[in-house]
């Protein structure tokens, strides 16, 4: 048997590689922690602090606070100031840390890969085996995760930016039309357009009630309950409303049968109406894929979107880097004649479909 020749130097290199994954997986802890104890709200704008200035403002233990902030300096999520033994969050580490409105604010986000880890039985099972595991069967840190990490992304570009590149919609919703949303979650997509277009009548369906009651409390929280609904449906059967606007915002990928689901949008779709589809941001081909990004979606597709889709049936496992030409034949085989990229962003594509 000939032994392979090791290339130090490449060992070495992909070495320090995975360590600084590892390095960065402790990191999301540290992250969750500052999050949930208000450590980034306390420093942001507070200047230089110590780590007893951080302790007396936010009644935690000096000690922790002193190794969690070496843990931050050490992976520049803080700024540290050896004359003065000091630490700082700057502001843009604030917009990332503290700000909850900040459309680039991340820490809600590391729920996703610790429910991710909770879920590896299920996950090593469903490999094993190639049954699914769906939305619903993982741990709730998913759920929130994942719709904190969208949250803020749509708050910034849905209705400034991604309904004005629709062509027509916007004068639609003004006047008023119905829009479904399918695959709401936690219904952030649909409040958002509710709020902004009055004269409108928001729908928001999904197949997780927990989600949906989730959902419900922030239409209340907004005051849009006199024109949005949340109902539990799958993408294949909600009510058929004739809506001038239907979204797939994220959830197409994760559906078992997408074509059946775009042939229903097309059933229910008034006439002159749109289909905008959000899809995590993919290139066509593998190749042109390999980015952190795209590792991230990879990584998620491996274990929450696949699986969910496959618990459906699995019809077409898209995935969630399926890429514009496999969600474009999608739509024509559902029937649709016009689709076309309108926006995108290092993490969405944003699509326009028509029959």
């Amino acid at each position: 048997m000939n032994t392979a020749t090791i290339d130090q130097n490449k060992l070495e290199s992909f070495v320090a590689r995975a360590v600084s994954d590892l390095s960065s997986a402790y990191g999301g802890v540290m992250v969750s922690i500052g999050n949930k104890l208000g450590l980034y709200k306390a420093m942001a704008g507070a200047g230089p602090i110590t780590a007893q200035e951080l302790a007396a403002s936010t009644g935690c233990a000096e000690r922790y606070l002193q190794e969690w902030l070496n843990a931050q300096a050490a992976g520049g999520y803080v700024d540290y100031h050896s004359a003065s033994n000091t630490y700082e969050l700057s502001p843009e580490q604030a917009m990332v840390l503290a700000d909850e409105s900040s459309p680039v604010f991340i820490p809600p986000a590391w729920q996703t890969p610790a429910s991710m880890w909770f879920d590896e039985d299920k996950t090593l099972e469903a490999f094993r085996t190639g049954k699914g595991v769906a939305w619903g069967e993982h741990s709730s840190g998913l759920h929130c995760g994942s719709a904190a990490f969208y949250r803020n992304g749509y708050r910034a570009s849905l209705v400034p930016e991604w309904l004005p590149a629709l062509e027509g919609v916007v004068g639609q919703l003004d006047r008023g039309i119905n829009v479904a949303d399918v695959g709401c979650g936690h219904g952030y997509s649909t409040v958002l357009m509710a709020r902004a277009f009055p004269q409108s009548s928001f729908y928001g369906f999904d197949v997780h009630e927990p989600s949906l009651s989730e959902a419900r409390e922030n239409a209340t929280t907004e005051g849009v309950t006199d024109r949005v609904a949340f109902d539990k449906a799958r993408a294949t059967d909600y009510p058929d409303r004739q809506y001038g606007l239907i979204c797939f915002f994220d959830c197409l990928h994760d559906l078992g049968d997408p074509v059946a689901s775009v042939r229903h949008a097309a059933r229910t779709l008034a006439p002159g109406g749109t289909v905008m589809l959000v899809e995590p941001f993919a290139e066509d081909h593998v190749g042109d894929n390999l980015s952190t990004v795209s590792r991230l979606f990879y990584s998620a597709s491996s274990t929450i979107c696949c699986a969910h889709s496959i618990s459906e049936g699995g019809t077409l496992v898209l995935g969630a880097q399926a890429g514009q030409a496999r969600l474009e034949r999608v739509f024509r085989e559902a029937g649709f004649s016009h689709f076309r990229l309108v926006a995108k962003t290092p993490f969405n594509l944003i699509l326009e479909a028509r029959l």
